[in-house]
């Protein structure tokens, strides 16, 4: 299969950090058709050899298994190209269409790298130029809008130019391997799906931390925010991994048709419900890996006295037959003790216990970040003689050494679906569009409070409050337990 790959923000951080790797990965495993280009646009003037050098500058960076030696990058810059364009002037659009008609690939991919208030005036242009045939397809970064007005919006303009299958909202966390086997690990095994239900399930906790702060971002992060930035998107969709209804059949609209429906399930928030059920902090100066980091406050292009959240964390309810009752908890945030993102179920209690010792609940930690895999903490006893008593121990699983010669990173596995065309890992836009719908309340009740976020020492787990909304309800986070 030939192709053309446009990366559009072509010099931008989002390219040379996360995509250009990701690309030179699937170019080392074998995994990039042949025939392809790879055609990096921004608005510098560069000549191709020029831009081969900038990216090759860039895996300096990369951690060292993942560098390519001289040969290997030499052969992988052969696939890379350069073009300058200004994105607002429709003749550039124009010359590159003239640049991708000349070849006629089977497939032509079109990324947006850009900062996301560019995406409807690209999309516009991209639809007047006629970069839209259908073997064509626009990949669009989160986040899409800053709240549902705006996503509509978006959406109503991408609608314009591309089919729905040619529109590929992408959320990395989708590609994670460890997000991929949520699907086997409930539909594939006979394992778990008959413990998957109220019944045998006290709560579940999502956490994505980050122990980094808000860097350079400061401006860009204090417009968006913990909710918006983790929350309505990454969080969200691992919710919907977890709580659907089995598909019908493996198909992307199948799969995301249940997801839709536990986004439409979720308990709505009034503002009463939002000031119980959803806690809001900002990180102050602390100790994180042994340093001193300054405050948010502190931070580089952050605004005096920004009431923007670092940390969320929040209680909600999936309102079906399968989950009534069953509390969810999401929790996100920078300046955490670790990077560390992982889904914890949490079964409850034998109705009857028989033996001394630990009373502790089963439970099956999904590790997404730093590493991948399957924690199961089951309690057992030692054996010996005399009275038998309890004691926790774990199945461990790491995919990075099961499966350690097949493994691939987010962003290779979503860009090799989106050059295949495989939709099942990408958002639809009613996904997205609800995700925006249910958390909008939150947004509303916070610019009406004049508490703001509250304080956390870089280097916790966040507020005092977080652990007093799980504790409510007889439990605590995985952390304190």
């Amino acid at each position: 299969m030939s192709f053309d790959l446009v990366l559009f923000g072509g010099t931008g951080d989002l390219t040379w950090r996360k995509l250009m790797p990701a690309l030179f990965q699937a170019f080392r495993h074998g995994k990039l058709p042949d025939g392809g280009r790879i055609l990096a646009v921004a608005r510098d003037e560069r000549s191709d050899a020029e831009y081969r050098d900038y990216i090759r500058a860039r895996f300096a960076g990369v951690e060292e298994a993942k560098q390519p030696s001289d040969e290997e990058y030499a052969r992988f810059a052969g696939m890379l190209h350069y073009r300058r364009m200004d994105l607002s002037q429709p003749d550039d659009y124009r010359g590159l269409k003239a640049w991708v008609d000349a070849r006629g690939a089977d497939t032509v991919v079109l990324f947006l790298a850009t900062s996301p208030h560019l995406f409807p005036v690209v999309c516009a242009q991209l639809g007047a130029a006629g970069l839209n045939a259908p073997h064509m397809r626009v990949v669009l970064e989160k986040p899409l809008g800053h709240d549902l007005a705006s996503a509509r919006e978006i959406n109503r303009i991408v609608r314009a130019a591309y089919t729905e299958e040619q529109a590929l909202r992408i959320d990395h966390y989708l590609g994670k391997p460890a997000v991929q086997n949520l699907m086997a690990l409930r539909f594939g095994n006979a394992l778990f799906e008959p413990l998957w239900r109220r019944e045998s399930i006290a709560n579940i906790q999502i956490t994505l931390a980050e122990s980094i702060g808000v860097g350079t971002r400061g401006d860009f992060y204090d417009r968006t925010g913990a909710l918006r930035d983790m929350i309505q998107n990454h969080a969200l969709q691992l919710l919907t991994m977890i709580a659907m209804e089995p598909p019908s059949t493996g198909d992307a609209d199948a799969i995301r048709d249940e997801k839709l429906k536990v986004l439409k399930s979720l308990k709505p928030f009034t503002a009463e419900a939002v000031a119980r059920d959803v806690v809001r902090g900002q990180y102050k100066a602390g100790t994180v890996g042994g340093q001193r980091v300054p405050g948010y406050l502190e931070e580089d292009k952050v605004p005096a006295g920004s009431a923007c959240e670092t940390f969320v964390a929040l209680r909600t309810e999936v309102q079906n037959w399968r989950w009534a009752g069953v509390p969810f908890y999401l929790r996100t945030g920078k300046r955490m003790p670790a990077r560390d993102a992982q889904i914890v179920v949490n079964f409850r209690e034998v109705p009857h216990p028989i033996f001394p010792g630990t009373r502790a609940a089963n439970k099956l930690v999904i590790k997404l970040q730093p590493e991948d895999g399957l924690e199961l903490h089951l309690l057992a006893a030692k054996g010996g003689g005399g009275e038998e008593r309890l004691y926790p121990v774990s199945l461990d699983l790491d995919f990075d050494k099961a499966f350690a010669s097949e493994r691939v990173g987010g962003y290779e596995r979503l860009l090799m679906d989106a050059l295949a065309g495989r939709l099942n890992l990408f958002v639809r836009s009613d996904e997205q569009e609800q995700a925006w719908r249910w958390v909008e309340p939150v947004l509303h009740a916070w610019r009406g409070d004049t508490l703001g976020p509250r304080p956390y020492a870089a280097g916790s787990w966040g507020p005092a409050a977080a652990s007093a909304l799980v504790a409510r309800d007889g439990s605590a986070w995985a952390e304190e337990q």
